[in-house]
């Protein structure tokens, strides 16, 4: 490896790529990382971070309108969006700077640049040539709209609302997966109306139905307006305004037209075919159980492989790659199946494991469900319930899947998942004591089966 530059090269300075770079300095490997725009990638900049924020300032209105159910003479105020970003945009150069303060302090070389393959172990960084014995490629995703839309130029995609002047009074979401319903509440909370358009049934296609319903049902309570079933089919200026028309020629007027119709893997550019990588028809990286592209020695992880794209994910995967290359003994592992995971939706929501979609292809499954209104929204006289529900297999009695929504999911499901990894059954929450008074205890008391579910065939077709 003393021929090379470097013994291994990271390209994208996100979460998985300065974890895998930092576990394998910290192994005695000569590394460098080149990152051309920001630290810490998509999820600091323009993803979980920056979002997480916005959600939760656009629940402080809400609160101060349930306090008054507890006594307290509050109103939701005037919200100042200009100081809500300024806020935001100092956590994260916050976080930007502890990202490189990581990387110098455990001895990588850092290049704020942009590398593009050359060659299978050569890449073009900010105008030189460096070598690596390994390569790791970790660019992440940017999202994008397909298939093209009248008029998409019009509007706004996901990176760039997080530096929006001031808050939009009329926005029109397009698109109802995490990032569509996620920022509509956003927008809602802070006081915008909010329209809905996707082309499914329901929204968060690929997640549980009953969830799907749940939130759909929850959503419109809130007072945000749905579009099932719909596409965009043409965005029109109309001053400083938009008309946006849809498929069935209802047209919408807004301020804001905000696309969230998907990501692709960030791989444009980067010299893949010079490399010998291939990718598949969406232009992800194309990789094996362990990483590994079609050359041996080049690696891929988190978004850019679009396997399961979770910043929890991409950390782990460049932590296991690190020690697998470069560590002593077995590489510290983890379990990406099942994988928790949570939607900061108005109302939120979180799964573990299985839908029952697709929990019935391995057998016949026992369905619990709990829905009730929380203590807190007894109170508060807000329309808010709570849904609970469990996938239970009939023949084993192992938890196959746990799905919920409503408040503080997200904390709930944490410790679910660990059940889950550990394989508990259903006797198993049987017999944990509850903690009272808390919606979670639901969990451990569910006693009523609600409905069995047959193997091999759900209850509802999954769309």
């Amino acid at each position: 490896m003393a021929d090379f530059d470097y013994d291994l090269f990271v390209i994208g300075g996100g979460s998985g790529g300065v974890r895998c770079a930092r576990i394998a300095a910290g192994h005695g490997a000569r590394v460098g990382i080149a990152e051309e725009a920001r630290w810490g990638g998509t999820c600091v900049n323009v993803g979980c971070v920056p979002k997480k924020i916005m959600v939760q300032a656009s629940e402080y209105g809400r609160l101060a309108e349930d306090s008054r159910g507890f006594g307290w003479d509050a109103s939701p105020g005037v919200h100042d969006w200009a100081s809500l970003i300024a806020h935001k945009d100092r956590e994260i150069l916050r976080l930007n700077g502890i990202y490189t303060r990581m990387l110098d302090g455990s001895g990588v070389t850092r290049h704020e640049a942009r590398a593009v393959f050359t060659g299978p172990h050569a890449l073009e960084v900010g105008g030189r040539t460096v070598t690596a014995e390994r390569i790791v490629i970790a660019t992440g995703g940017l999202p994008a709209i397909q298939p093209p839309i009248e008029g998409m130029h019009l509007g706004i995609m996901s990176d760039d609302a997080f530096e929006l002047p001031a808050l939009p009074r009329r926005v029109v979401m397009v698109g109802g997966g995490y990032i569509g319903m996620e920022f509509a509440g956003i927008f809602h909370g802070l006081g915008a109306e909010v329209d809905v358009v996707y082309r499914q049934p329901l929204p968060l296609r690929g997640f549980d139905h009953d969830l799907r319903e749940a939130l759909a049902q929850g959503v419109a309570e809130q007072g945000i307006r749905l579009h099932p079933s719909q596409t965009v089919h043409r965005v029109e200026a109309a001053g400083d305004a938009r008309r946006v028309t849809l498929s069935n020629g209802h047209v919408i007027e807004a301020d804001l037209v905000f696309f969230a119709v998907g990501r692709v893997p960030k791989t444009a550019g980067l010299g893949l075919e010079e490399a010998g990588v291939a990718t598949d028809s969406r232009g992800a990286v194309v990789v094996d159980a362990r990483n590994v592209t079609s050359q041996p020695h080049i690696f891929a992880l988190g978004d850019v492989s679009n396997k399961l794209n979770l910043t929890p994910v991409a950390i782990a995967e460049g932590h296991h790659l690190a020690d697998r290359l470069f560590g002593p003994g077995q590489p510290r592992t983890w379990a990406l199946d099942p994988v928790a995971t949570a939607v900061f939706s108005n109302p939120p929501l979180a799964t573990v494991g299985l839908t029952e979609e697709q929990a019935v292809q391995h057998g016949a499954m026992d369905i619990y469900i709990a829905q009730f209104t929380p203590m807190r929204h007894v109170m508060s006289g807000r329309a808010r319930k709570t849904m609970m529900k469990m996938i239970v297999d009939q023949a084993s009695q192992r938890v196959m899947g746990v799905h919920m929504l409503g408040d503080d999911v997200a904390e709930m499901m944490q410790g679910i998942g660990v059940a889950l990894v550990a394989g508990a059954t259903k006797q198993d929450f049987d017999r944990t004591i509850g903690i009272h008074p808390t919606s979670a205890e639901e969990f451990v008391t569910m006693r009523t089966v609600t409905r069995v579910a047959p193997a091999a065939q759900a209850s509802r077709a999954a769309e």
